[in-house]
């Protein structure tokens, strides 16, 4: 069923649990996200990003992620992560997109507020959900040890207070793409911004944390993770495993859409989502 971050990250947050948020590019990543979902009877949310609309726009995966979602015996929300532009966040809503995200962490605070305000007003006529950011979550290749780039507690609660968000993507020390080296969260400024936020709290650049990160970061109150790089990293090898001479898209297909399923359902596992939906 067709849902929004509202429900599904409100029971989340009560019994501290976390919800993927699994963004997909092809109808075989999709089939195996919303088959992990089915058979572990977990909640999931699913959808695309504004970097990765080279690879499938809007309109394409619109056109089968919607009914997929709708037809799924278990709570779905449709995600557009990291909206950069006010277009192609509206085209999303049209679509049918049950949620989005407005990142505009880069920008001034007060202008921060101001912008995901009015958009959460917009996505309110179409009853979509609206994820903000606050601080910044980098890149790989960005310097480390810049606190400035952290979420600070009282701010968030201010920011969630005068913009009436859904949910708050916060910065603790995670970061997009696959890891060069451990990252160092900060687990303490977690669980204050936590006790002071209203909303459920969002992770970003999960892929390549450990199951203890994981399963810290839901204690201390993340609510929702986002998870990219493992799944299309594990199709990508089972693409490459399942070639051989002579081989054609037909015959790997099925090993693509079980190896997103796997590496989905590894995750839900660890976020404690399974049995939830």
């Amino acid at each position: 069923m067709l849902v929004t971050l509202r429900e599904v990250l409100k029971d989340a947050r009560e019994k501290k649990y976390g919800v993927g948020l699994f963004n997909t590019v092809s109808l075989e990543m999709a089939k195996g996200v919303l088959g992990a979902a089915e058979e572990l009877k977990s909640p999931v949310i699913i959808g695309t990003a504004e970097v990765l609309l080279p690879y499938a726009s809007l309109e394409e995966l619109a056109y089968f992620l919607v009914p997929m979602a709708k037809k799924a015996s278990v709570p779905v929300v449709l995600h557009f992560d990291h909206g950069l532009t006010d277009t192609k966040i509206v085209e999303a809503l049209r679509l049918g997109f049950s949620s989005i995200m407005y990142d505009c962490s880069t920008d001034t605070y007060e202008n921060n507020i101001a912008r995901v305000a009015q958009m959460v007003k917009i996505a309110g006529m179409f009853g979509a959900s609206v994820e903000g950011e606050l601080g910044h979550v980098g890149a790989n290749d960005e310097s480390a040890g810049d606190d400035s780039i952290y979420t600070e507690p009282d701010q968030a609660r201010d920011f969630a207070l005068r913009t009436g968000v859904d949910a708050l993507a916060v910065a603790i020390g995670t970061a997009h793409g696959a890891y060069k080296e451990k990252p160092k969260l900060d687990i303490g400024r977690l669980a204050q911004i936590a006790e002071t936020v209203p909303v459920p709290l969002v992770l970003h650049g999960g892929s390549g944390l450990s199951d203890e990160d994981f399963k810290n970061c839901v204690a201390n109150g993340i609510s929702k993770i986002n998870i990219f790089t493992d799944i299309n990293c594990a199709a990508a090898k089972a693409a490459h495993d399942n070639y051989s001479q002579g081989c054609g898209l037909t015959d790997i297909q099925n090993q693509i859409t079980e190896a997103v399923k796997q590496e989905t359902m590894k995750k839900m596992r660890i976020f404690g989502s399974a049995g939830r939906g």
